[in-house]
């Protein structure tokens, strides 16, 4: 037989696709992960540990080629300085960061068995369930699939939904309090837990009063554990340390980014959602240093039109949770996003995101509220994408500040500033700090200096409003600890001074972009999920080209000889081009070798039957639709290459290649 074998129905350029034909199944796609290795818990043999995960060969693939497309999206096109700095880090720079003090979540107790909870995950925990027993007893139906129960179960340790009817008033406040679940302290969670008689769901015990766990792992460094230091909790503080020798490379010159793909580590308190919150984990940050009087963008054109799903901290604040569809120069014309280079990055995500395979429809950008906010940070957007586990932070964009180049000068005693050589010199009005040193020592102590470099890096702008202040008697100054102090005017001068500058000098504000890749990556794979119409047991994994971790499948109708020497001559010739492809020369029917490709997410399929040994022709099978085209072998890999590097579509496809319709369906 010379014919090509069918893998499809007979073909059509356009076949409608129904992806929502079956409801999500979140424990099919948690089995297929599972059965295809993805990613599994570390030493599972051993029993495992919580919050330790394993990327098997498909989920290593796909995590490369997500940070591939990152690299390419941000350092290649932005041209940024790439940084691989150490995991481990003294305990010096994380207490000058602050993460040594402040650097924790609110944890709580059952207070018979000691089991520990998370204290906002907690609330919100059985504030949904309560929610939705209030729905089920007033019969609302919700949209809502079952797995999103079985999600809650794992997360929220069983929190049972019993159908009780909630008074109105009831309903609105648990509403609202979700709505701000992210802008309570632990004192307030306290109050929250004791109000509403909220227990251990599994036990039905009280609680003891959140405290604060940091989040870091410690150890120490060198043979007498003398030097202390911590598994890092971001790669941030390695670009802050090493800007000097940044600056100098960059020429001296602002703005410009660094950028660095590394590990980081956090002693999660009970880590229960997969991937999206583990102890270990792959983190991608930016930091962008810009000029704090001139926050614009080069590029804020090419953005501008982007559209954000926008939720503002007011609307939060209100307990509400309405979305705001705003472009990227809308908002910071309205000054919604603080300013054009945090509005650029804003943008920019959302355009890798979607590039990536992120559904739009479920992501939305979530401002900090107040008590969220790092007390250093002008302002700080989180992306958030929806999955069965609810709205899930994966990218955190802020507005730094000053602040972490401002306290590592002030604790090492090195200038972390940027010099500017002014065209013509220039006259100009300052207000200049004077202090009764004996008496400013004797108050402040230890913090004397620190206070003095803080007043030193203010702009005139926050030192105008310490002035204002003094003028009532008392002026109240956030140190770089990040406490506030108050200072009298008897103790502290600000006073006019005109000055002539040759150079101007500054420290520069950061803008800070950072990625969550396991949560990216997770998220992804149940945006990319569906089953086939016909058959919910047939899966797929709509992965785009760009990052699935194998691009093209390559089978044989036969087990001849000849043809499983081609199809090996096949992949040769597709890895020296750099696709990865994987040859399935096993005796299962062409359906089933495709079927569970579909699982793996491969884009694209090649047949090759005994017409290609007499004819050296071979059929393109695309995954969503199953279309086939068919063309020369060598045609067909050129195509391949094209589709997996972008530079033609599928409909591009069907204008080199011709439509194929076998006459065996094998499916």
């Amino acid at each position: 037989m010379t014919s090509h074998a069918s893998v499809s129905q007979p073909s059509t350029l356009a076949q409608p696709i129904n992806k929502s034909a079956h409801a999500f199944d979140k424990v099919m796609l948690d089995a297929m992960l599972a059965r295809r290795f993805f990613f599994a818990p570390a030493f599972e043999i051993y029993g495992g540990v919580a919050g330790l995960y394993d990327y098997g060969p498909t989920g290593s693939a796909l995590q490369a080629n997500i940070l591939d497309a990152w690299r390419k999206h941000y350092i290649i096109e932005e041209d940024m300085l790439e940084l691989d700095t150490t995991i481990m880090t003294l305990s010096d720079v994380l207490k000058t960061s602050g993460h040594v003090d402040k650097f924790a979540d609110w944890m709580c107790k059952d207070v018979q068995t000691g089991e520990i909870f998370r204290a906002d995950h907690l609330v919100e925990a059985v504030l949904e369930a309560r929610l939705k027993g209030d729905k089920e007893a007033r019969g609302v139906k919700e949209e809502v699939e079952v797995e999103e129960d079985d999600k809650k179960k794992k997360r929220k340790k069983n929190v049972k939904t019993v159908a009780v009817k909630l008074d109105d008033e009831v309903v609105a406040e648990y509403e609202s309090l979700l709505a701000q679940i992210d802008n309570y302290t632990g004192p307030e969670l306290g109050e929250l837990i004791r109000k509403h008689k909220i227990v251990n769901p599994s036990t039905g015990n009280e609680m003891t009063e959140p405290v604060e766990f940091n989040l870091m792992f410690e150890s120490n460094i060198g043979p007498t554990g003398q030097i202390k230091g911590y598994l890092r909790p971001e790669t941030a503080q390695g670009h802050f340390v090493n800007f000097a020798r940044l600056l100098e490379f960059n020429n001296g010159r602002v703005p410009f980014a660094s950028a660095q793909i590394g590990r980081s580590f956090r002693n999660e308190i009970a880590p229960r959602q997969g991937l999206l919150r583990v102890r270990e984990f792959t983190m991608a940050e930016i930091e962008h240093y810009v000029d704090p009087l001139d926050k614009r963008h080069a590029r804020f054109a090419e953005v501008k039109d982007v559209k954000l799903a926008l939720l503002p901290k007011n609307v939060q604040s209100e307990g509400k949770t309405d979305i705001t569809h705003m472009s990227v120069g809308e908002a910071v014309a309205q000054k919604i996003i603080d300013n054009e280079t945090l509005g650029y990055f804003l943008g920019r995500t959302q355009l890798f995101l979607i590039k990536i395979g992120i559904d739009p429809e479920r992501l939305r950008c979530r401002q900090h509220m107040a008590n969220e906010m790092a007390h250093y940070a002008a302002d700080c957007w989180d992306f958030e994408i929806q999955s069965s586990y609810g709205w899930i932070e994966c990218v955190g964009c802020a507005d730094r500040s000053a602040y972490d180049l401002t306290v590592h000068s002030v604790r090492t005693k090195q200038p972390l500033r940027v010099q500017v050589k002014l065209d013509q010199p220039r006259v100009v009005e300052k207000l200049e700090c004077t202090f009764d040193a004996k008496a400013f020592g004797m108050k402040f102590k230890k913090e004397a200096g620190m206070l003095k470099e803080t007043l030193a890096g203010m702009d005139r702008d926050r030192l105008q409003c310490v002035k204002d202040e003094l003028e009532t008697g008392v002026a109240s100054v956030k140190g770089t600890d990040g406490k506030s102090y108050e200072i009298s005017s008897e103790l502290l001068k600000i006073e006019p001074v005109t000055v002539t500058e040759h150079v101007r000098e500054f420290t520069p504000n950061v803008i800070e972009p950072s990625f969550g890749i396991g949560r990216i990556l997770y998220s992804l794979l149940e945006h990319s999920y569906w089953a086939r119409e016909a058959d919910k047991a047939r899966v797929v994994l709509s992965l785009p080209s760009l990052v699935a971790p194998i691009k093209c499948l390559i089978v044989t109708i036969s087990q001849d000889s000849q043809l499983r020497t081609l199809i090996h001559d096949i992949s040769h010739k597709m890895r020296k081009l750099g696709i990865a492809s994987r040859v399935d020369d096993s005796s299962a029917s062409i359906g089933k070798k495709y079927a569970r490709n579909d699982e793996l997410g491969t884009p694209f399929g090649c047949t090759v039957d005994f017409a290609s040994l007499q004819k050296g022709t071979m059929t393109l099978r695309e995954r969503d639709s199953t279309s086939q085209l068919i063309g020369p072998i060598d045609t067909v890999i050129d195509v391949v290459d094209r589709l997996v590097k972008g530079t033609i579509d599928w409909q591009g496809a069907t204008e080199v290649l011709e439509t194929y319709s076998g006459v065996q369906d094998v499916e």
